[in-house]
């Protein structure tokens, strides 16, 4: 028995929504607003005291856990549910996969993230042109490494959508909503593309999720 704490922008949230529906596991959602700052109240941080998102809460046999970190959460479903593999089976190319998808989750996504600019914003008075700037550097400097890290198949790597699939396509939806310039990137934006086509992807993204109201 699975519950589920996210929020409908949340680009790590946004990772476990993906991984969920491509494995098709069954949960129950919760929801925690970001911009409203519910995640610093108690009730929520007894849940996760980094009082962030997304949080998954296990049942077993009467016994309860937490999992917090999206990258935590994303590895311990591929091993409890490993169809389909979000991971390849040999070891350098799971390498290969888990880098792409470091890229975005440890890289592009911490410095870029609600908390960093609201920092930016508040205390250090930065101005709106100022944030959207900063944001697009790291984008970009995130950005031209995984371009010429994947290669010309559909998906960041082979035929198939993996984990750094999975890491990607959020933080591309968050580049697109700060205005950031893809062009330079086609092989980032054919992958979009191609993970686009796909339901599991469709169903995961933050217009269609319920907080989204």
């Amino acid at each position: 028995m699975y519950t589920f704490w996210g929020y409908f922008r949340s680009s790590a949230a946004y990772r476990v929504r993906i991984a969920f529906n491509l494995k098709q596991i069954a949960h129950d959602k919760r929801f925690v607003h970001l911009a409203r700052g519910e995640q610093s109240e108690q009730d929520f941080k007894r849940i996760n005291p980094q009082g962030l998102v997304p949080v998954l809460q296990i049942e077993d046999g009467g016994t309860h856990h937490t999992l917090i970190q999206s990258l935590a959460i994303l590895e311990y479903l591929e091993e409890v549910h490993p169809e389909p593999a979000l991971l390849p089976a040999d070891p350098l190319d799971r390498a290969r996969v888990r880098a792409i998808a470091d890229i975005v989750a440890c890289d592009i996504h911490p410095i870029n993230n609600l908390r960093v600019l609201n920092y930016l914003k508040g205390p250090m008075h930065q101005k709106d042109d100022a944030m959207r700037a900063w944001y697009a550097h790291w984008v970009d400097s995130g950005f031209e490494a995984v371009e010429e890290m994947v290669g010309r198949d559909g998906f960041c790597f082979g035929d198939s959508p993996t984990m750094a699939d999975v890491c990607l396509i959020p933080q591309i939806f968050n580049a697109r909503r700060f205005e950031v310039d893809l062009y330079p990137f086609p092989k980032i934006r054919r992958i979009e593309e191609n993970c686009g086509k796909i339901e599991a992807f469709a169903q995961a993204h933050p217009d269609r999720q319920p907080d989204a109201a």
